[in-house]
Parts: structure tokens; C-alpha cells; sequence
């Protein structure tokens, strides 16, 4: 396809026609010195400029939503770039402390009680304060989306939710106490319901969404429903913001073949 670039400086001169693409050029990278699929400082700091300024754009009300692509973790760190990702960049640039993240596939929604720490760290940020904090905002985040009826499972960390403290104490000592604090705030929660089935049962309609306890637990499920059709949504902040779910593919950069499901639905969304 013949496509033309339209550069302007502001959303509401953006075209938004076939073939075209608007773009707002920040004008931050040396082409010369671009190469395909490595890691890159300057393209790392472009990827958080072009965040800074979508976010600026989002808070004076020119646009109404963000759908962001992925970024390079690696090139943000050899910027010196302060921030391990997305969520935690949106968090500083609008005063949101600690944004919900929200997996969405098929009709099952995944919120996540850690995300990018490792998973002994993970670990030992399960607590009971934590798992009630994570089980009222999932709730009221739902409820800001306009889900009426909201019945919450959270993940059991251990094979077989430990076994009644055979595998593992964490869901006698704080998963299940966390949960019981948010039932008598009227929150509707099951579990923690055994991992290896509770992502399948939400998926069947048992659940409106499940209460992932670490990073890959929930994205695993996720991703082997659909991989190209699941769509990150972050809650909490001023504005809309949805996510492709996958990273930067730096092994196929430049050669035409990526998909691109995930960002048209994520768009859509």
C-alpha cells in the first residue's frame, strides 16, 4: 500500500484518512545512526518522549485516550531512563500511585497483585493488606468500566492452594485473610481458587475476572488463549490507556512480517 506521512503538531490537525499517517515528529532521532532490532539510548529516550508527550496531550483534554505500542527495556535503561516500563512511567507523569493493570482476552480480565519484580520479590509482596488494597480497587475499577455484576477469584500462589498449608503457607496466612477483608467490604471473591483451573473457569463465565498473584501466572493464561487478541488496559488513571501485550520483537525488526492484531485491538478497545 502507498502510505504518506502527514506530519502536524497537534491531534485535532490529524487527517485520519486511508493511507495516511499522522504524525506528531518530536524530531529526537539521528536516522543515520538507527539500526533495526538493537539496542538504542537514543531510542530508548525517544520512546519516553513520545510518552511524556501523549500523556501532555491526554491532560489537556486533546486526546481522550492513549493506545501505546511496546518499548525496549534495555534501550529505556541505557537512556538512564528511571522506569522499568509503561505503568510505572504513567504512574510518575500523572501522580497516580501504583495504576491497575488489566489483561482483557475473549471476555476473561486478568488483573495482576505484582507485575515486573522477580519471583521471589514477588513472593514476599504477598500480603494480606495487599491482596484486600489490590480486591477494592479491582472492584471499583470494574465498576468505572461498567461492569454491574462483578464476581472477583483470586489465583492460588501454591499447587493445589497448598494443600492446607502442606505446599506452602501463603494462602492460609495471607491470601485467604486478604480475601475475607474484602468480602465484608462487600466485595463478591472466590478462592484462591487452584491456578491450573481458575484462569479456564473465568474463561467459561464463572468469574468476571481473576486476580493474577505475579507477572507471568496471569499472562501465561493470556497469552495461550489469544496471543495476538489480548489487550492490556491500565486503571486509575485521568484517561483511558490500552497496551499490546507483547514486547518489541527486535529478532524480526524491519522485515515486514509483525503482526499487527494486537495494536488494532488494542485501538479498538
Amino acid at each position: 500500500a502507498d502510505i504518506k506521512v502527514n506530519n502536524i503538531d497537534s491531534p485535532s490537525e490529524g487527517k485520519c484518512e486511508l493511507g495516511k499517517v499522522d504524525v506528531i515528529d518530536l524530531k529526537n532521532i539521528d536516522i543515520d545512526r538507527l539500526e533495526f532490532g538493537k539496542i538504542s539510548a537514543q531510542c530508548g529516550r525517544a520512546s519516553f518522549d513520545y510518552i511524556k508527550k501523549a500523556v501532555e496531550l491526554a491532560k489537556k483534554g486533546e486526546a481522550k485516550a492513549i493506545a501505546t505500542a511496546p518499548i525496549n527495556k534495555e534501550s529505556l535503561k541505557a537512556a538512564n531512563i528511571p522506569f522499568i516500563g509503561h505503568t510505572e512511567m504513567l504512574g510518575e507523569l500523572t501522580g497516580v500511585k501504583d495504576p491497575l493493570t488489566m489483561f482483557q482476552v475473549k471476555g476473561m480480565r486478568i488483573f495482576f497483585l505484582t507485575r515486573h519484580l522477580s519471583l521471589k520479590d514477588a513472593i514476599a509482596a504477598i500480603t494480606k493488606e495487599r491482596v484486600y488494597d489490590y480486591l477494592i480497587r479491582c472492584n471499583e475499577a470494574l465498576q468505572r468500566l461498567g461492569v454491574e455484576k462483578r464476581k472477583f477469584a483470586v489465583a492460588a500462589l501454591n499447587p493445589h492452594s497448598g494443600e492446607n498449608g502442606l505446599f506452602g503457607r501463603e494462602e492460609i496466612d495471607e491470601i485467604e485473610p486478604g480475601i475475607h477483608l474484602a468480602r465484608k467490604k462487600g466485595v463478591d471473591v472466590e478462592g484462591p481458587v487452584p491456578a491450573d483451573s481458575v484462569f479456564f473457569q473465568a474463561l467459561n463465565g464463572k468469574y468476571d475476572a481473576v486476580l493474577s498473584l505475579y507477572h507471568d501466572q496471569g499472562h501465561i493464561a493470556a497469552k495461550m488463549t489469544d496471543f495476538y487478541g489480548t489487550v492490556s488496559i491500565t486503571n486509575g488513571l485521568p484517561f483511558l490507556r490500552t497496551s499490546v501485550d507483547h514486547g518489541t520483537a527486535f529478532d524480526i525488526a524491519g522485515k515486514n512480517i509483525a503482526e499487527s492484531i494486537s495494536m488494532e485491538e488494542c485501538i479498538k478497545v
